[in-house]
C-alpha cells in the first residue's frame, strides 16, 4: 500500500525523548482520506489513486464534484489529489478510507505544503542580502546595489534577485523524523517544522531516501 496521505498542519509543540532531551515537534492530522477514483494503465494510461480529504458543504460544490464523489459513496471533499504509482496492486477499492495506519513502521517522511505568504519584501528579507553600510553618508542601507552593467548588455538579466512577492510557494521538507503516531486521533508527531500556517493542507509521504 502506498504510504501517502493528505493532511493538515495543526501546530507546533514540544516533547522529550528517552534521554530527556527537548524536541520541537509539529502535530499533523494525517487523514482519514477516501479513495474517490482508481486509475489504471488500461483505462487511463497510468496507475494512480485519487483521494479526498475533509468534507465540505454540498451547496459550495458543483454538480460534477457531487456526482464524482457519489460514485465512491462519500461526501464532497475540500482537498483532492492523485497519488501516482505504476506498481499499484488491486488491494484498493473505491470509497476505501485510508488512515494513518499506512505509515506503520515508517520512520522518516517528506511533507509538501504551501509556505506562508509574506507579501512584498525587499532583497534583505527575501534573499538575505547583506545591505549597505550602516554609517553616515550611505543612502542605500537596505538597497540591492547594482542590478546590472550599463552599455553592455544594457538590461537587467533574467533571474536577477530583486525585491518582490515573498512566500506562498509550494515547497517540500524532506527527511522529517517521525516521533510518534496516534492511531486513535490520526495524528503524526514529526521532529521540526513543516511548510505553511496552522490549518494549512499538506501532502505526507514516506521519504524517498529512507
Amino acid at each position: 500500500m502506498v504510504a501517502r496521505l493528505l493532511g493538515k498542519k495543526l501546530g507546533m509543540t514540544q516533547t522529550f525523548n528517552k534521554e530527556g532531551d527537548l524536541i520541537p515537534v509539529t502535530l499533523i492530522q494525517a487523514g482519514p482520506c477516501s479513495i474517490l477514483q482508481i486509475k489504471s494503465k488500461e483505462t487511463d494510461g497510468y496507475s494512480a489513486i485519487q483521494v479526498g480529504f475533509e468534507e465540505r458543504k454540498k451547496k459550495r460544490a458543483t454538480k460534477a464534484e457531487i456526482g464524482h464523489c457519489a460514485k465512491a459513496k462519500t461526501g464532497v471533499k475540500k482537498l483532492v489529489r492523485e497519488f501516482r504509482d505504476d506498481t499499484l496492486d488491486t488491494e484498493y477499492k473505491l470509497g476505501q478510507v485510508l488512515t494513518v495506519d499506512v505509515f506503520n513502521g515508517v520512520e522518516v517522511i517528506d511533507v509538501t505544503g504551501t509556505s506562508k505568504g509574506k507579501g512584498f519584501a525587499g532583497v534583505m528579507k527575501r534573499w538575505g542580502f547583506h545591505g549597505g553600510p550602516a554609517t553616515h553618508g550611505c543612502t542605500t542601507h537596505r538597497g540591492p546595489g547594482s542590478i546590472g552593467s550599463g552599455t553592455d548588455p544594457g538590461r537587467v538579466l533574467r533571474g536577477k534577485k530583486m525585491a518582490g512577492r515573498m512566500g506562498g510557494n509550494k515547497c517540500t521538507v524532506r527527511n522529517l523524523e517521525v516521533i510518534k503516531i496516534d492511531k486513535d486521533k490520526n495524528l503524526i508527531f514529526v521532529k521540526g517544522a513543516v511548510p505553511g500556517p496552522n490549518g494549512g493542507y499538506i501532502v505526507i509521504r514516506k521519504s524517498r531516501y529512507s
